[in-house]
């Protein structure tokens, strides 16, 4: 693996309101990164304690939530290189990836709703947007 590959298509955020644990939170962020291709294998994530420190919480909870991955496969850790995506792709069950889409869809629309943005519109935005 190329320990010169950043991980630089994620960004991580915490909803201590979700009541989600931290450590599930990151969990599934880097889950749907891979799944969504914004994660690929070989990546490298952040440290352990660079991690903690962006996102102001303990080491522990993000060495909970890297070692959970690694036990079941979707990272492997090198000593001294750091911790990537692996080859293996994370299974997330059909109802958790529904709920995440309604939850960040909802977002969404709350946020053009905040906007002024109408619905027609909105619809043509999404329609004429390009990558």
């Amino acid at each position: 693996m190329n320990s010169t590959i950043n991980a630089p298509n994620i960004k991580f955020s915490l909803d201590p309101s979700s009541g989600a644990p931290i450590y599930r939170q990151i969990i599934q962020q880097i889950e749907y990164a891979i799944l969504s291709g914004r994660l690929r294998p070989g990546d490298r994530l952040p440290t352990i304690r660079s991690l903690a420190v962006e996102l102001k919480t303990n080491p522990n909870t993000i060495a909970r939530a890297y070692g959970e991955l690694e036990i079941r496969g979707i990272l492997t850790t090198q000593v001294g290189s750091g911790t990537f995506i692996s080859d293996k792709k994370p299974v997330v069950e059909e109802d958790s990836l529904n709920r995440k889409i309604r939850e960040v869809l909802a977002r969404f629309i709350q946020d053009m709703r905040d906007l002024g943005v109408e619905k027609r519109e909105l619809v043509r935005l999404i329609e004429g947007y390009n990558q």
